[in-house]
């Protein structure tokens, strides 16, 4: 595909910049259709599979991030804690608890307005920062579902960060 017909399917389509970048990345990815592309990444806890999808309804390209863990019915309720003291710490994106799966998710969306274009940068600070914070806060969760520790408790160890080395 030679440059100009990159240039001119991301002109229809912000899909075209995330495939772009998988591929530049050398990560697994599918296009699920023409509003739809999923990347599959592993990350230092667990591996990740994000899902762009294109909402021409709302002009908005649409960023979901999901990842391999189950809550337990019992700690429902303290996710969902950890979860808003979770949120109220991104200034992007935030985490949902899908109640009806017991998964997590981290979503985000970028609106292009008016036939405007993502750029690659902005596709990729989009895959950047959801990968982050699920690798930040990946410890949390796991320390509230398996460990059994409050959302407090959960927040102030993933919280701590190691300076210097032992």
């Amino acid at each position: 595909m030679s440059h100009l017909d990159i240039t001119s399917d991301s002109q229809s389509s912000p899909l075209s910049v995330v495939e772009e970048i998988a591929s530049t990345n050398q990560w697994s990815f599918e296009r699920s259709g023409q509003d739809e592309i999923t990347i599959l990444t592993q990350g230092q806890w667990t591996d990740y599979q994000l899902a762009f999808t294109w909402m021409g309804d709302i002009d908005a390209l649409h960023l979901a991030c999901t990842f391999d863990m189950k809550i337990p019915e019992a700690r429902r309720a303290e996710v969902q804690r950890l979860v808003a003291t979770i949120n109220e710490q991104l200034w992007i994106g935030h985490f949902d608890v899908w109640l009806a799966t017991g998964s997590v998710m981290y979503r985000q969306a970028l609106i292009l307005p008016g036939g405007l274009i993502a750029s690659p940068a902005q596709c990729e600070l989009m895959l950047e920062g959801a990968l982050h914070a699920c690798e930040r806060y990946y410890p949390a969760l796991q320390f509230v579902i398996w460990a059994g520790k409050t959302a407090s408790e959960a927040m102030d160890a993933a919280m701590f960060d190691t300076v210097g080395e032992a």
